[in-house]
């Protein structure tokens, strides 16, 4: 009999592989991505705290106006771009990235590049 593989589930497995080393910290935070088949998110987090200290997403109001006619990727560019500069305003420059279990390419490669765009480092 052929099962068929659960993509999701992969990815959450991968994902938690990962988290048990990757952490964010007050003076470091994390940039945490999650993609769903028509929106993108990134949040920067403080694990230490336990909260989010700046989101974006395709579904901001600042954001879906400048996504107008655009296509996912580069939605994705803006939103990290969008993200890395709320974070600038918190006076964060350095983040650890968590792909949050995605391969880095498309989507989660054009939050990353836009957030380094707008000065984040990582």
């Amino acid at each position: 009999m052929i099962t068929v593989k659960d993509k999701n589930q992969e990815r959450i497995v991968r994902h938690k592989r990962v988290r048990k080393n990757l952490a964010g910290t007050s003076e470091k935070p994390r940039l945490c991505v999650y993609k769903s088949l028509n929106h993108i998110y990134a949040q920067v987090i403080d694990d230490t705290k336990g909260v989010t200290i700046v989101s974006a997403s395709t579904l901001d109001k600042e954001v879906a106006e400048k996504i107008k006619g655009k296509n996912k990727t580069e939605a994705a560019k803006i939103v990290g771009e969008t993200v890395g500069q709320k974070a600038k305003t918190k006076k964060i420059k350095e983040v650890v990235f968590d792909r949050g279990g995605y391969l880095y390419t498309g989507r989660v490669q054009a939050v990353a590049d836009g957030a380094r765009a707008s000065g984040l480092k990582f």
